[in-house]
């Protein structure tokens, strides 16, 4: 009987799952187990989680007053 094999590969496009590795046999019949990777975050975000992760966007008009010269700045540097 050959031995267990532990190989971690990455979920592709279309949900798919590719494994190789030169020990199987071609034909021979294995099975297969799947789980998420230990301490792998799977599980996907609502649009309200991933909005809440964003850092707070309130500012002093003291504090816009600044990126607007910070972003003018930027404009500036563009014509030269």
């Amino acid at each position: 009987m050959a031995r267990p094999m532990r190989i971690r590969t990455t979920v592709l496009p279309g949900h798919r799952i590719e494994v190789g590795d030169p020990e199987l046999p071609e034909g021979e019949i294995v099975d297969l187990t799947i789980e998420p990777a230990a301490g792998a975050e799977n599980r996907r975000l609502s649009v309200w989680e991933i909005l809440q992760s964003f850092p707070d966007p309130h500012h002093t008009p003291e504090e816009w007053d600044e990126i607007e010269r910070q972003f003018q700045k930027e404009r500036n540097s563009w014509d030269r």
